[in-house]
């Protein structure tokens, strides 16, 4: 079997999501599913009615593969969509889907959607310049979280304790980024310095550790040296992560969840989850868990497509 691995940055380094990439090409081995890792910018594309040569990588019209993991650690940007989407259209599995991706890539969308679920989430405005301040102060009030609409690993987000530092970050913006998208979170106290992260694969949860800084940051996250351990999983949290993934069509998501005075909310979810964390702290191996549901799905798919066209299953003779 083969896979594609669509990842932004280099496996071999220390980059965030370099380590999720070298571990599932470790559990390829295993699986029997021989893994080969391109970034998005390696492929050409041709749009056209003859698709056996549509996609190029590195300028060579290579096989395509049973299905494609897509990795990427930053932002999921118009291009990486196009190639993912063109993958799909060929009628390869993608995991998570370009459609799962860009929504969750917004986080003000993603938001959104959660909402018209009635999830539970932290009330959330979309920022403009000038930002009138006395509605933040009445919406949302201070302390207030300020985000950009793109970011992972806890870049773009700010806490701003007051009115006074979140009129000194608004002229620091829309002076020098006023073309900047950003939204304006609730601040949820209980939560201050500690989060869920908990792991969803195919409607169902795997594992979830409890994040912590270790500084009094508010920011929790572990790739910004936070300490994490094993979080035992309650039937709300379970029902709250998967409802999320399901609200969002991801079949893999790391969801983070706050803890709040009544209970929990669901701050946002990531389609391309980092799981060194999870795995240094709970007995599960997240590769192998992705990759075995990934395969059956597979294997299924393939059985319905026989039993569909059962022609594809006998040889031609000539």
């Amino acid at each position: 079997m083969e896979c594609w691995i669509l990842y932004d940055g280099d496996f071999e380094s220390h980059q965030p999501g370099a380590y999720e990439t070298r571990r599932f090409i470790e559990a390829g081995r295993k699986h029997g599913v021989n893994i080969s890792v391109y970034k998005p910018e390696q492929f050409d594309l041709i749009v056209n009615c003859d698709d056996r040569d549509s996609v190029m990588i590195d300028s060579r019209t290579l096989p395509l593969p049973d299905f494609v993991l897509t990795r990427i650690s930053g932002d999921v940007n118009y291009f990486t969509l196009a190639v993912i989407r063109h993958l799909e259209r060929l009628g390869v599995p993608c995991f998570n889907s370009s459609e799962a991706l860009e929504a969750v890539k917004d986080k003000l969308h993603s938001q959104q959607m959660l909402a018209e679920h009635n999830l539970p989430v932290p009330n959330t405005m979309l920022g403009k310049f000038p930002v009138d301040i006395d509605m933040v102060e009445q919406k949302i009030g201070f302390p207030v979280v300020v985000k950009t609409l793109v970011g992972t690993h806890g870049n773009g987000v700010f806490l701003c304790e007051d009115r006074d530092r979140f009129t000194d970050l608004m002229h620091l913006l829309n002076e020098t980024s006023p073309d900047i998208h950003i939204i304006f979170q609730e601040f949820v106290a209980a939560s201050h310095g500690r989060d869920l992260r908990v792991f969803v694969i195919d409607g169902k949860v795997v594992a979830a550790m409890k994040r912590e800084s270790k500084d009094g940051n508010f920011k929790a996250n572990f790739s910004r040296g936070g300490s994490v351990e094993e979080f035992a999983v309650t039937p709300e949290i379970e029902e709250l992560a998967i409802e999320s993934a399901r609200a969002l069509n991801l079949d893999i998501a790391g969801v983070d969840i706050l803890f709040d005075d009544d209970g929990y909310q669901i701050c946002e979810a990531n389609g391309a989850p980092d799981f060194r964390g999870l795995e240094s702290c709970c007995n599960v191996s997240i590769a192998d868990e992705i990759l075995g549901t990934i395969i059956n799905h597979v294997v299924a798919l393939h059985a319905r497509e026989v039993l569909h066209f059962p022609m594809r299953a006998q040889p031609v003779n000539s």
